[in-house]
């Protein structure tokens, strides 16, 4: 396999914009090389199999939707409140419209785990990570609420992001700041 970093980050992000765009059946080695931009076949070098592209691809959309250090410890500086919470979830909900790609390529990853029961566990162990290291950032940091409230919030979330994401008209009628601070004081007791 190549070792090139900045290839295989040029072949992941291709891939990822395969996903989002033109869904899982559209995901072949051809598709990525031609997105990234690389001879046809460089891809090949890379990626074992499929199933070693999804996973890191799974690896690149975690780095891509991660949010910038300086920018958390920023935030984090605050002290531990709903309003907190709030600000975390209204940062969160605008960095999925700035990477919708990502998101859109874990949905699509998400609808082929159900057809493919290997990726299922994949994406099954790498979710349950992501919710843990939520949970735990989340209860490490004092806010409020336990665990159950961070589970429901993760949850509620999900759903906004979904709808924001593929039918952002739903949500029109309604304020995306509104509902995420009804979230916090209903879902969090806060």
């Amino acid at each position: 396999m190549r070792q090139n970093p900045a290839r295989r980050t040029a072949l992941l992000d291709g891939a990822i914009e395969v996903l989002a765009r033109e869904g899982s059946r559209g995901l072949t080695l051809r598709a990525v090389d031609k997105e990234a931009g690389v001879p046809i076949g460089t891809a090949s070098n890379y990626f074992a199999h499929r199933a070693d592209m999804l996973a890191q691809v799974m690896q690149r959309i975690l780095e891509r939707l991660t949010p910038e250090e300086a920018e958390l410890a920023d935030t984090m500086a605050a002290k531990p409140s709903a309003e907190l919470v709030r600000t975390l979830l209204q940062q969160l909900l605008e960095r999925t419209r700035q990477e919708r790609s990502s998101h859109l390529a874990l949905l699509e990853l998400r609808l082929e785990a159900t057809r493919r029961p290997e990726l299922n566990a994949e994406l099954t162990r790498f979710f349950s990570a992501q919710l843990e290291a939520n949970i735990d950032f989340h209860l490490g940091a004092g806010l409020p609420g336990d665990r159950t409230g961070v589970v429901l919030i993760y949850l509620a979330m999900l759903g906004l992001i979904v709808d924001d994401l593929t039918v952002p008209e739903l949500l029109t009628p309604h304020r995306t700041d509104v509902l995420i601070d009804a979230m916090v004081t209903r879902l969090l007791r806060a």
